[in-house]
């Protein structure tokens, strides 16, 4: 078999299952217009967003806090979001001092205030430390919104709500992505600078 039938069977099958995955997050559209509206509303009143996942899902989840903090389409306020696993000296003390289990959730109770939500990213839904900070911020009462892949998992039973997406985990980790992005574009609409009224000339 030649490399470039080989590469073309790689390719159509990565896109298959990524159009499988897709599918499936088109279905949870009514929860994510729902989330992105909460989290718009949580925020403009002073609350604010925590994340955290592992390798791939962490650079998803500060992926996430920087649309919030900064900008994703137009002008707004910056918004609170913070990304637990983006303080290397946190998470490495934590991590030499508890164990890696509890790199996130003791950053939890540190941080995390009632009214405030925590979004937790994880292709398997089965990591420690990330179940351990859906626990310890439910404690304090904090909303948690679960992203992760098949269910039922772990991580999606100690959530307050999850999206779990079928396929594989380079799939599920793609639709992540879009699944960050969406959220972000309910947000900035909810939150979009109300336009100015444009004064009518008089025409003598």
């Amino acid at each position: 078999m030649s490399r470039e039938i080989v590469g073309h069977e790689i390719v159509r099958r990565h896109l298959g299952g990524l159009r499988g995955t897709l599918e499936g997050l088109a279905g949870e559209s009514e929860r994510l217009e729902r989330w992105g509206v909460e989290l718009a509303t949580r925020l403009r009143h002073g609350s604010r967003l925590l994340a955290a996942g592992n390798g791939g899902s962490a650079a998803e989840a500060q992926h996430l806090t920087a649309e919030l903090v900064g900008r994703y389409r137009g002008e707004r306020e910056p918004l609170s979001a913070i990304a637990l696993h983006a303080d290397t000296s946190a998470v490495t003390a934590l991590g030499n001092d508890y164990g890696y289990d509890e790199v996130f959730a003791r950053q939890v109770r540190a941080h995390g205030r009632p009214g405030d939500v925590l979004v937790l990213l994880s292709t398997s839904g089965r990591s420690p430390n990330l179940v351990a900070a859906a626990e310890a911020a439910r404690a304090l009462g904090l909303t948690v919104w679960a992203l992760t892949g098949p269910g039922p998992n772990p991580l999606a039973d100690a959530a307050t709500e999850a999206l779990c997406l079928p396929g594989e985990t380079p799939s599920v980790q793609e639709a992540h992505l879009v699944t960050v992005h969406l959220l972000c574009e309910v947000v900035d609409r909810v939150l979009a600078p109300a336009p100015r009224a444009v004064e009518q000339e008089l025409v003598p």
